[in-house]
């Protein structure tokens, strides 16, 4: 279980603080879906990374009961002058993993080729979300959470992350923040919509897409 208690976000702002999250509550169980919708800059992406621990909060406390992958899409983590490569054997040490069963799925499952021996400053942003994404999928978490960032590349490559992520781990807890309604109604639970800092909880998606249109 995931728990966010009175959760605030802000920021410097000049002269000012910009408050980008406001007493957030949120409970999440294993197994649950949860889409989170907003507006650009509405504080998607930020949650997200609270509830990962990239980013801390103002106030508030998160209780992490469940394993959490990083933000997929979010390329922060990565030691630019290390290759591909080098970041799939670093991630397979810190969570006890065989390298070469790491290697091959991000191999397998990036199609990046060669450029996993290139160090991945030189990796253009898609690049990077490719690598994030296959190094989340190749460890095992109770819970997901993806931005819709990572949704790179052709269609091949989107069916590829649908099946991985939905289909072969539908057992796992997910965090999703899109502005796709379609993957919205057909893959979460329920939704959480960001608006002026507050969240407000749907546990009927379809009426929480509706809501979210007439922002």
């Amino acid at each position: 279980m995931i728990i966010c208690r009175d959760i605030c976000k802000s920021y410097t702002h000049g002269q000012s603080r910009k408050q980008v999250l406001n007493n957030v509550n949120l409970t999440i169980q294993p197994g649950e879906r949860v889409a989170l919708l907003g507006r650009n800059g509405a504080g998607k992406s930020t949650l997200i990374k609270l509830i990962g621990g990239v980013e801390m909060p103002t106030s508030g406390k998160i209780i992490r009961q469940m394993s959490l992958s990083w933000p997929l899409g979010f390329g922060g983590g990565f030691q630019g002058s290390m290759t591909g490569y080098d970041n799939a054997r670093f991630i397979a040490r810190i969570y006890q993993r065989d390298y070469s069963s790491v290697r091959a799925f991000v191999e397998d499952f990036t199609e990046l080729g060669r450029q996993l021996k290139m160090p991945v400053k030189t990796y253009s942003s898609g690049m990077r979300a490719r690598l994030a994404f296959a190094l989340s999928l190749a460890i095992e978490f109770d819970c997901y959470m993806i931005d819709e960032i990572i949704l790179v590349g052709d269609q091949n490559f989107h069916r590829k992350c649908q099946h991985e992520l939905f289909e072969k781990r539908s057992d796992r807890a997910m965090i999703l923040a899109s502005h796709s309604t379609e993957i919205i109604r057909e893959f979460c639970d329920r939704a959480v919509i960001i608006h002026k800092g507050e969240a407000t909880e749907y546990d009927d998606v379809s009426l929480a897409v509706e809501t979210y249109s007439r922002l």
